[in-house]
């Protein structure tokens, strides 16, 4: 058992460039609740040395969904799902514009526009090609782009476009992976990892947890990630949707959500770390407390499943003291009024 101000000072070797090892990562996934207070203010040093009191807001579009030839057995947009959603392809310019205006409505720094799908249209690829410039300069928004496995030719087009970041998710360890997925392997989202840094691009990669996988799971997916040092890691707490293959799942325990929060601040120190999906449904009532630990988070909800209502995260965002990252630049860095017209 780590004796007392263990995870103390191993923060402050994680701000004299320490990276963590598979040992000190057990100790954090699998600390006694007693210490978890003191595990939870070391990771808040951390996140408080590189983000203060700012929080990053982001609202994305389901801008394609459905229709989607893979087998993950968490997502309610696969093949293998019998979930009742909306399926569509590629929407209008007109609405992917009016998300990016209720994103600044709501005060977010990004706009994240995800595709279903296995690997994207190149068609698809050129409509948001063209979109992007236009979002970027009458919203000044950053745009984050997810829509599946790719390679150079076509992380280089949205990076000439003016896309700040590609999301891609790890999702979870490479032993776990197969568990949850057969229609694309481990490696090829490792290989779109590859491709998103050698375009020169910020690479936005997270994951699941509550898949089934055990805690070694998260630590070997975590220190994979680490290797990677992604500008931002989005944490996602499995939602059971019904129809699909893990909708019986049960609830996670809130504090070990929090230790893995943990985890990963320590692992990836620098990294806008997300709060995502299942937040309401897994933290609970210790939301505010991952936000010690975390420096982010979605507001109005996932792809397919609501969040909060926004009014609920900005009391959470007030109470705390924290101050949106858009509030806090000025006028030139980023146009962030809400009376912002969208026509």
């Amino acid at each position: 058992m780590p004796h007392p101000g263990y995870f103390w000072q191993l923060a402050d070797s994680v701000l004299h460039g320490h990276r963590i090892t598979t040992e000190e990562a057990r100790h954090i996934l699998f600390a006694d609740n007693h210490v978890l207070p003191e595990l939870v203010a070391a990771a808040h040093r951390i996140r408080w040395h590189y983000f203060g009191d700012s929080i990053h807001l982001n609202v994305l579009i389901n801008a394609k969904s459905g229709l989607c030839s893979e087998d993950c057995a968490y997502c309610s947009q696969s093949r293998i799902s019998t979930a009742p959603i909306a399926k569509y392809d590629l929407v209008s310019d007109e609405e992917i514009i009016a998300g990016a205006a209720l994103a600044t409505a709501r005060r977010a720094k990004t706009y994240c526009i995800v595709l279903s799908g296995q690997r994207p249209l190149r068609r698809d690829l050129e409509r948001i090609a063209a979109l992007v410039p236009k979002l970027i300069e009458r919203f000044g928004l950053r745009i984050c782009v997810s829509v599946g496995l790719m390679g150079e030719e076509e992380t280089e087009l949205l990076k000439k476009c003016g896309v700040s970041r590609i999301n891609h998710n790890l999702n979870t360890s490479r032993k776990f992976y197969p568990t949850i997925c057969s229609t694309h392997s481990y490696d090829e989202r490792i290989a779109t990892l590859r491709a998103i840094r050698k375009a020169g691009m910020e690479l936005c990669s997270g994951g699941i947890v509550g898949l089934g996988e055990e805690p070694e799971d998260v630590i070997d997916w975590a220190l994979t990630l680490a290797e990677f040092q992604p500008e931002a890691v989005p944490i996602n707490f499995l939602i059971p949707i019904p129809g699909t293959p893990l909708a019986g799942r049960g609830r996670l325990d809130p504090r070990y959500c929090l230790k893995v929060l943990s985890l990963f601040r320590f692992a990836i120190p620098a990294c806008e770390l997300r709060i995502a999906a299942g937040r309401e449904l897994h933290l609970r009532t210790l939301q505010p407390v991952g936000l010690w630990i975390a420096n982010s988070i979605f507001v109005g909800g996932y792809l397919t499943t609501k969040g909060q209502p926004p009014e609920e995260d900005f009391r959470m965002i007030e109470d705390l003291g924290l101050i949106p990252e858009c509030d806090a630049v000025s006028p030139e860095e980023f146009s962030c009024q809400s009376s912002r017209s969208v026509s």
